[in-house]
């Protein structure tokens, strides 16, 4: 009898991991989000996070990112990375640049300078930075400091690929050229596999000048 009632249980056992491991895969989702202007273009560029995912642990070694100055322009013009971590910004053109940015996340000053500067700077807060030159008013660029590890950006298709834990999810939208204040976030919840289409209102880029070689080192 006892040895009944023990392959009875181990039957039993079995099922019930079998039932576990399926579950789990039927309740990971596969979403696609397509992220659009007002116009229906698509819109490459735009962050997507997902909300109240894990973060990164504190023990965890971010590495090095890089917001370089080339031509006069912040490339890459975003900059996504994680709360902590920190950025280089040398400077490869030949004339200095002053790098500043007065956003609440992470209002800093790099003050005139050429190559390399002393030291990285280092993001803790989550949320937008917008980065500005002293000496060259049309340079413009971000960093988006995110708070979770599940952070992505659109593709030259608008196409955003998510592999969710459980439905519903919520998650945010963000672009730089978005007419709504810089630091806010669409929300929005998935409530399905299907495929989902974010409309973001958007504004024309302001236009860069053309000064051309005039900010030589010596004359900036």
């Amino acid at each position: 009898m006892f040895k009944r009632a023990l392959q009875k249980y181990a039957k039993y056992s079995y099922f019930l991991a079998i039932g576990l491991f399926y579950s789990q895969f039927a309740s990971s989702a596969d979403i696609n989000l397509v992220i659009e202007d007002q116009h229906g273009q698509k819109l490459s560029g735009a962050v997507v996070e997902l909300i109240n995912a894990s973060t990164h642990s504190a023990s965890k070694t971010l590495p090095l990112a890089v917001m370089d100055q080339v031509h006069k322009q912040f490339l890459p013009e975003l900059l996504v990375v994680q709360q902590g971590q920190q950025v280089n910004f040398p400077n490869s053109d030949n004339i200095r640049h002053h790098v500043y940015s007065f956003s609440q996340a992470k209002p800093f000053q790099l003050r005139l300078y050429s190559g390399q500067p002393k030291e990285p700077i280092t993001f803790n807060q989550q949320g937008v930075v917008v980065l500005g030159c002293n000496i060259h008013d049309s340079m413009v660029g971000y960093i988006y400091v995110a708070s979770s590890e599940s952070v992505y950006k659109s593709d030259k298709k608008g196409m955003v690929s998510l592999t969710l834990g459980t439905l519903p999810a919520q998650v945010s939208v963000w672009h730089p050229l978005q007419t709504a204040p810089l630091e806010n976030k669409k929300i929005i919840t998935i409530n399905s596999q299907k495929q989902l289409v974010v409309t973001v209102n958007t504004s024309s880029p302001a236009p860069r000048n053309t000064f051309g070689s005039k900010f030589k080192v010596g004359n900036d």
